[in-house]
């Protein structure tokens, strides 16, 4: 056997015992310690984890935490209901999305009147939402309404029937962007006083 012959057998044992060794190795190693081992798990619930549509449908306080070291307004009703608007943000999809807290400042349980909810047929299927919250822009003059998904699902926290005493619940409702030039909307929020709130 000459020699460019004899060194391409031995090239190619070679490889071939280096891949056996390797098969037999993962083999006898077994589990050997998870990639994740020593990993905390991911909190249930968290932002991160939470797909925006699907948490709001369990009546979950929705996906968005609102930063409440910003307030842009304070809505306080006759009931004992107050409403804090910490942000109203412009998303990259041409969304704007308002986060606020529901706060029960009187020393009774309060029932979240239904008319937050909004009276259109395809969002009563939800439940209790803030679909009817609406947006003026009174510079173009026009009116923003919460946006729905494909499933005629209304983008905001869903499931608050009752607060109480003294209770505070994050909110969030999703809304089209108005244009650019905008940096102002009246929010109003049924059997609550119209607001106006700075859009960043």
């Amino acid at each position: 056997m000459s020699n460019r012959y004899r060194t391409a057998a031995l090239r190619a044992a070679t490889g071939a015992t280096v891949v056996t060794l390797a098969v037999l190795l993962t083999a006898c190693g077994g589990d050997g310690g998870s990639k994740d081992e020593g990993k905390e798990p991911e909190k249930a619930g968290s932002a991160s984890s939470a797909p925006t549509g699907q948490e709001t449908r369990k009546g979950e306080t929705g996906p968005t935490v609102p930063d409440t070291s910003t307030t842009l307004a304070t809505i306080n009703g006759s009931t004992g209901f107050q409403i804090l608007i910490h942000t109203a943000v412009r998303d990259q999809g041409g969304f704007l999305t308002v986060t606020g807290s529901v706060k029960n400042t009187s020393p009774k349980m309060l029932i979240a009147p239904p008319q937050w909810s909004g009276q259109e047929v395809n969002v009563k299927q939800t439940g209790p939402s803030f679909a009817g919250i609406t947006l003026l822009d009174k510079t173009e003059k026009k009116r923003y309404y919460v946006l729905r998904d494909t499933d005629g699902y209304p983008l905001t926290t869903t499931g608050v029937t009752t607060v109480k005493p003294g209770e505070t619940i994050s909110m969030f409702a999703q809304f089209p962007a108005p244009p650019a030039n905008t940096t102002q909307v009246d929010i109003q929020i049924p059997q609550m006083p119209v607001a106006t709130i700075e859009i960043s």
